[in-house]
């Protein structure tokens, strides 16, 4: 069965994630550890997922399909510090029957400066590890716009996350 060629213009359609980095993602210079860069990608995607109606949950429970990280990149052109609003930027750059790719830019909400960009690759399996087709259904969501009820739930979870992650003024260590 061939599926039918994912329309270009899906790759510009881009989800923004807020966030806020937390006291425990920086190193002693108040500079953030590199690794939280590919943790905030995976925010992202969860969040792009969420605003087309899914969850990874649902596809590990519902449908036996599971994206599995193949390959990570991600590029690092400006720190990060202690208390920044970062804006985590995601959208599929690339979607085939049994694998997808997201990309990423991570944008410091104060300045607008893209302060990382990067890419995952995803191959679907089943639990076991066997590679399998994506679900059409979920391809279906993948290739839609995000559905209102969805973005504003994502966008409120987002929120909340950053004011969350935010250390109270004067609780952090000098």
């Amino acid at each position: 069965m061939m599926t039918e060629p994912v329309d270009d213009a899906l790759f510009d359609l881009w989800h923004e994630t807020t966030i806020r980095v937390r006291y425990a993602e920086t190193d002693r210079m108040g500079v953030v550890y590199y690794a939280n860069y590919l943790i905030w990608f995976e925010i992202g995607r969860t969040e792009y997922c969420r605003a087309r109606g899914f969850s990874y949950r649902d596809m590990e429970e519902n449908d036996d399909a599971f994206l599995v990280v193949a390959e990570s990149y991600c590029r690092y052109k400006a720190p990060a510090y202690y208390d920044d609003e970062l804006i985590v930027r995601t959208h599929i750059t690339e979607l085939r029957r049994r694998s997808l790719r997201f990309g990423y830019e991570i944008v410091r909400a104060a300045d607008g400066q893209i302060i990382a960009e990067g890419e995952t690759g995803h191959v679907v399996t089943d639990r076991e590890g066997r590679v399998r087709s994506l679900p059409e259904n979920y391809r279906a969501l993948l290739t839609a716009p995000p559905q209102q009820e969805a973005l504003a739930a994502a966008q409120a979870r987002s929120s909340a996350r950053a004011v969350a992650g935010r250390v109270p003024e004067g609780s952090a260590p000098e």
